[in-house]
């Protein structure tokens, strides 16, 4: 006995007929080009289309990562370049520092060096003026007594004293007593002073 099928069956057999027959015309006309229906499906219902970094195989990608490595290289030689300037300005400081502490005490050993000459300089000046009050005492009193009092003296003193006595003659325009006050000398003292007053 032949099985019947029922119309309800058959409406229902052409329905998945005539979708099979949709499926391959779209499929067909699709491969051919004509439309993009399942490119357009999965750009609107698939997942988010990956980076052109992270996509394999795309070419553009390729480019983008040599670009990239070409400005990290760039990046580190020119962090390497500025290491560079640094450390040499840390040495340029640091050759500063050393130059400035050497100026330093330079200076402190020219203010020592000054102050020690003001020093001198007041000594000179009150040595001169005692040269000058001795010269004066010398030209006052008696010839003997003036050597007998001189020979007691350093020879640099003495030495002083006869030429502050021969300026003062020549400022008053009078005759110099040295010479005379020099004869009066015991011989060796008088000849080593006149030694002296050459070398001197």
């Amino acid at each position: 006995m032949a099985m019947r099928v029922s119309d309800r069956s058959k409406i229902i057999y052409l329905i998945i007929l005539l979708l099979f027959i949709v499926a391959v015309f779209i499929s067909w006309l699709d491969y051919m080009g004509i439309v993009n229906i399942f490119q357009s499906a999965r750009e609107r219902f698939g997942k988010e289309p990956e980076l052109s970094l992270t996509a394999p195989g795309d070419e553009p990608s390729l480019v983008e990562r040599e670009e990239f490595e070409k400005a990290k290289e760039k990046l580190r030689e020119r962090m390497e370049e500025l290491d560079k300037r640094e450390a040499k300005i840390a040495e340029t400081e640091k050759a500063l520092e050393a130059e400035r502490e050497k100026l330093i005490e330079m200076r402190k050993g020219l203010e020592i060096e000054r102050k020690k000459f003001e020093q001198e300089q007041k000594k000179y000046s009150g040595y001169m003026r005692n040269v000058k009050v001795l010269a004066k005492q010398v030209e006052s009193i008696e010839p003997q007594k003036a050597v007998e009092l001189m020979i007691r003296w350093e020879d640099t003193l003495i030495i002083d004293v006869l030429r502050q006595i021969d300026a003062n003659a020549e400022e008053a325009g009078k005759t110099s007593i040295s010479s005379y006050l020099i004869s009066l000398m015991p011989r060796n003292k008088a000849a080593r002073i006149m030694y002296l007053m050459t070398q001197l």
